[in-house]
């Protein structure tokens, strides 16, 4: 079973939605963690707003990319563009991919239905793409 990590830089909220989706569109045929460069908290927006597609992440955690161990992982996703401050043994994974995507903390409720509807699609993708 493949393994995937997804990296942000506080693990709140794109990495948090990334890590609920791939649980959920991959269970049974993939693995999945979540860390940040620093830990933090899951944003209470981030829980709501998965909450209204039907995932519950309130009881992920935000853990720290240190607590982990890249040669554990076959996939290695950065959510917000830290890919070039990430130490080298995680980007060169079998597969790494920089999404980049936009920051919703602190942004309107609409910016975290984009976000989210964005990290949905990508993870469908990575998903059909790692199996």
């Amino acid at each position: 079973m493949k393994k995937i990590m997804f990296v942000c830089r506080r693990n709140s909220c794109r990495s948090q939605m990334a890590e609920g989706f791939a649980r959920n569109l991959g269970r049974g045929k993939i693995e999945v963690s979540s860390s940040g460069l620093e830990a933090s908290r899951v944003h209470p927006t981030a829980i709501e707003v998965m909450s209204e597609v039907d995932i519950d992440i309130k009881n992920q955690t935000s853990d720290a990319l240190a607590d982990f161990n890249a040669e554990d992982y076959d996939a290695v996703i950065s959510m917000c563009g830290c890919g070039t401050t990430l130490p080298p043994e995680w980007v060169t994974q079998e597969v790494f991919e920089d999404w980049d995507l936009e920051d919703p903390d602190g942004q309107p409720r609409e910016t975290f239905h984009r976000v989210r509807d964005e990290i949905k699609q990508r993870v469908s993708n990575l998903i059909d793409s790692v199996i």
